[in-house]
């Protein structure tokens, strides 16, 4: 049974963001400010995932954690903001995306004050559970905030800077934790990592109390319990066992990984059942057939599988093999994120026009600039000394890091531009996590290579090897990609990214009020 929401309904004529779609009830003149809120939340959610890396010595020394413990800090919260992620989207389009904005953001405030009040291990990493639950509750928010609030080329602009928030995020994160691990003057400055997101949360919640519009779809109804356990055990398994795969063993990690698939298909099966009894199911069937949404989503997920992994083996490199501090590694990888920072809004105002063209060229400049590294890496530093390695990175960075900020926010921008406002959330959510397990394997595959190759020689070749891998897997994005481009048969996307309003409202109305994506 359904019931009508007390808060303002979005109408379900039209695509997220056409006039009488996502944006429920005309524009919000306090966007831009909601804008800012929710990056600066976004940032602090998405900088925790690797924020945390450069701290795990200090923790180690300071708890006695050991290293399955230390796993455990880094796993607990990655995989419970995978899980959280589709069925916190649907609460936000059920029940109000402000309510559910806000409650994520005082789970994730707790979290984080429990993380750096921990006095055991054990408590560190319940508290790290709950700090990731408050991330997943909150991130399908913030996607659907800007898919509902903003409309033609400003759309596009929104999303740009969204883009830029989460580039700057996953590079800056070793960066700052390293300058606080570094300069503060305290044997146990490690909760400080933590401790810094008190202020910022208090600040986001006055805010967004205030500011935030409480829209929530005319079609409540009860959570889909069954659909969240199938989606949470297929989920939860996936990131669970490439995270985990050195403890669990090759047959352990198959035997998950086929459960997952099953439950997966468990899973679809349900949601079809769901939706046809007259229930409103966590992702509607035919999600995936929107037009755009499927390719985006397979796009992200393989772009983000290479992209994580970069940071990470990089990190490693320098800190293991050659000696550079958390800090000066950080400082490496900062031309990255510069350049995705100042790209990101740049390709904002030009997705519109140019659709996934511009992904496909963003593309490009990632796979030039990560064969540029290996060629540093594999010839030059060899011949002007390993000590100017750092140094040497700046340019290949700078040309990967802006070709991130062109594929990511236009990625989002046009993989939900014809999402109807009514499943904004939930949408949101779907993407989000295939990101998520495309990141996880991504890194897991990526680490491996590292790993194995340096074991067994020279870990110059390991980082060669992996970022071979890494740039792979981007290239499988650039094909998925260039199959849209030709698919849909033209390179721009006035009517998909925020052109034409009026030409997205009246196809999202042509069913007679249906969600595009409901198939």
């Amino acid at each position: 049974m359904t019931t009508h929401s007390s808060a303002q309904p979005e109408s379900s004529t039209g695509p997220a963001g056409s006039p009488g779609g996502g944006g429920g009830g005309g524009v919000d003149p306090r966007r831009w400010q909601v804008l800012w809120v929710c990056l600066v939340t976004g940032f602090m959610t998405l900088l925790d995932v690797s924020i945390v890396n450069v701290a795990l010595p200090s923790i180690s020394s300071g708890l006695g954690a050991s290293g399955s413990q230390l796993q455990w800090v880094v796993t607990g919260y990655a995989v419970v903001f995978g899980l959280a992620l589709v069925p916190a989207g649907r609460l936000g389009d059920s029940y109000g995306r402000k309510k559910i904005f806000l409650v994520g953001l005082v789970l994730f405030a707790l979290g984080s004050l429990a993380c750096g009040l921990a006095p055991n291990p054990e408590a560190l990493i319940a508290a790290r559970i709950a700090q990731g639950l408050g991330a997943g509750v909150l991130n399908p928010q913030i996607t659907a905030i800007i898919n509902s609030e903003f409309r033609g080329a400003e759309r596009g602009r929104a999303f740009g800077r969204f883009g830029a928030t989460v580039g700057l995020s996953t590079a800056v994160g070793p960066l700052l934790g390293g300058v606080i691990i570094t300069l503060v003057p305290w044997e146990e400055s490690w909760r400080l990592v933590f401790l810094v997101n008190m202020p910022v949360a208090a600040v986001a919640f006055v805010l967004g109390l205030k500011l935030i519009s409480d829209r929530a779809s005319a079609e409540r109804s009860r959570l889909d319990w069954v659909g969240t356990v199938l989606l949470a055990v297929a989920v939860g398994l996936v990131l669970g066992a490439v995270q985990e795969r050195s403890v669990l063993g090759p047959l352990l990690v198959v035997v998950a990984l086929v459960v997952a698939a099953a439950s997966g298909w468990a899973f679809v099966r349900w949601e079809r059942r769901y939706a046809a009894a007259g229930h409103l199911p966590l992702a509607r069937p035919g999600l995936l057939g929107a037009p755009g949404f499927g390719p985006g989503v397979l796009l992200g997920s393989l772009y983000f599988g290479g992209f994580i992994a970069i940071f990470f083996t990089v990190t490693l490199y320098l800190q293991d093999a050659l000696r550079y501090s958390a800090l000066e590694a950080g400082l490496t990888q900062t031309p990255f994120a510069l350049a995705s920072a100042v790209a990101a809004p740049w390709a904002g105002k030009r997705v519109a026009a140019q659709g996934r063209q511009l992904v496909v060229r963003g593309l490009v400049g990632v796979v030039v600039g990560l064969l540029a590294v290996i060629a540093v890496v594999e010839l030059v530093a060899p011949a002007v000394g390993d000590s100017w390695t750092g140094l040497l990175l700046l340019v290949p960075f700078l040309v990967a890091g802006f070709g991130s900020g062109v594929v990511i926010g236009p990625n989002v921008n046009l993989s939900l531009a014809n999402i109807d406002g009514r499943d904004a959330g939930s949408a949101s959510g779907v993407f989000q996590t295939f990101q998520r397990v495309g990141s996880g394997i991504g890194l897991a595959v990526v680490s491996a290579v590292f790993l194995s190759v340096s074991g067994a020689g020279d870990p110059r070749d390991g980082l060669s090897a992996a970022l071979g891998m890494s740039a792979l897997l981007v290239l499988a994005a650039l094909v998925v990609a260039l199959v849209d481009v030709r698919r849909s048969g033209r390179g721009d996307g006035s009517s998909a990214a925020g052109g034409d309003d009026d030409e997205r409202s009246g196809a999202g109305a042509s069913d007679g009020g249906r969600p595009r994506s409901a198939g």
